[in-house]
């Protein structure tokens, strides 16, 4: 026990990231008895057929066996699988496509649905398309998401009662690529703010959330297919490491990219460095419905009006009626404002000089430096809840 702890850090920090640990693990391969259900794997990527996972699906035994394969894979292989055919239905593929472009017209007239992680109109994204899908066709929504693969892949890493979310993101010709970075939980917060967080809550954060793509459109490699690097999910340091140069080019380097065709899936960790292709193509319009499934387990026990008692608090703060020292008052606002800024609406709420958008807790910390009254803190929170719920 004392030997763990003594070997074991207590934070990642930047400066200690070693690009060596993530080579090493990055040089390993992906191979046929690892992956034993896929039909092949290419650049380390394991490639399933959707027709040849349908029995095993509806057998007890050889599913558990399958999502147990995925589950490993995605843990400790290289973190990331293809289902191709996942969505054999080219009709509601191909009738989401339609709804989806009618919403983007409509935002783009709104000056809503901007891809917050792009230069200003390369792109379009569609923010909680999974709602907006139901509230305009639910019979093409339930044909869509009624999917058994995309079950399967969120039971595989996240267990029962998972909550999906999902984004459309069209990338179109000339769209630059992404910088490698992780996802959610740790990928969205700033480098301080994640090496705030314990190393264990850095083991934690990817097993939270399972990241996913849906092809609307066949996706030559030229188009820009999603950058990935095989087995760097298991890097352990990787969400304080991904923002640093020399892993940044170690991944421009060594990252793979497949083809995708219109109907396939794609799943992975989302502690896999990634990152968006550039589109070099002429004609390509790289329509991609990206899914988030988060785990049933990322909720508090009690619902609490939190909203209703940082309208108690702040004037017991701002008059320093407590007798609070500055310490003190961090810690009375972290009892009661909301720290977290998601789940939010990114249309109405997006995010502001950073990753996220500005928290509850953020928001009347800001308001007590800037000597705020009550009343104009009160707007300001009024306001919040609006852009969050709009």
């Amino acid at each position: 026990m004392k030997d763990t702890m003594d070997h074991t850090p207590a934070w990642f920090r930047a400066e200690d990231c070693n690009l060596a640990d993530l080579q090493e693990l990055c040089a390993q391969d992906v191979t046929a008895d690892d992956v034993p259900r896929a039909t092949e794997v290419q650049k380390n990527v394991a490639i399933y057929d959707a027709t040849s996972l349908r029995p095993l699906l509806a057998d007890r035994t050889a599913r558990a066996d399958l999502l147990a394969e995925w589950a490993r894979l995605l843990r400790w292989g290289g973190g990331v699988f293809v289902i191709r055919g996942a969505w054999a239905d080219a009709a509601s593929i191909d009738a989401a496509s339609a709804i989806y472009d009618r919403i983007i017209a409509a935002e783009r007239l709104t000056g809503t649905g901007a891809d917050h992680f792009a230069a200003k109109g390369a792109n379009d994204r569609v923010w909680n398309s999974l709602q907006k899908l139901c509230e305009a066709d639910p019979v093409v929504f339930a044909r869509y998401f009624g999917n058994v693969f995309l079950q399967a892949a969120s039971e595989a890493w996240l267990g029962p009662n998972y909550q999906v979310t999902a984004q459309v993101n069209l990338v179109r010709p000339g769209g630059a690529a992404q910088q490698a970075h992780r996802d959610y939980h740790l990928g969205f917060q700033t480098a301080d703010v994640a090496a705030a967080y314990p190393a264990h809550v850095h083991d934690l954060s990817p097993v939270l959330t399972l990241q996913g793509g849906i092809a609307h459109v066949d996706i030559p490699v030229e188009a820009g297919p999603t950058k990935l690097l095989p087995f760097s999910q298991a890097y352990r340091a990787g969400y304080a490491a991904w923002r640093l140069p020399a892993f940044r080019a170690y991944f421009e380097e060594n990252f793979v990219q497949l083809p995708l065709v219109k109907g396939d899936a794609i799943f992975f960790n989302p502690a896999l460095f990634h990152a968006g292709g550039a589109n070099h193509t002429a004609d390509v319009q790289r329509l991609v419905n990206l899914v988030q499934v988060s785990s049933a387990f990322g909720r508090s026990i009690e619902t609490v009006d939190r909203t209703a008692m940082c309208r108690l608090l702040y004037p017991v703060l701002a008059s320093g009626a407590a007798g609070l020292a500055p310490d003190e008052v961090t810690a009375a606002i972290a009892a009661t404002a909301e720290g977290y800024p998601f789940p939010t609406n990114l249309d109405s709420d997006p995010p502001v000089g950073g990753l996220a958008p500005e928290s509850q807790a953020g928001l009347m910390t800001r308001a007590l430096a800037e000597g705020m009254t009550p009343a104009a803190f009160e707007a300001a929170l009024d306001a919040q809840a609006a852009r969050r719920l709009a």
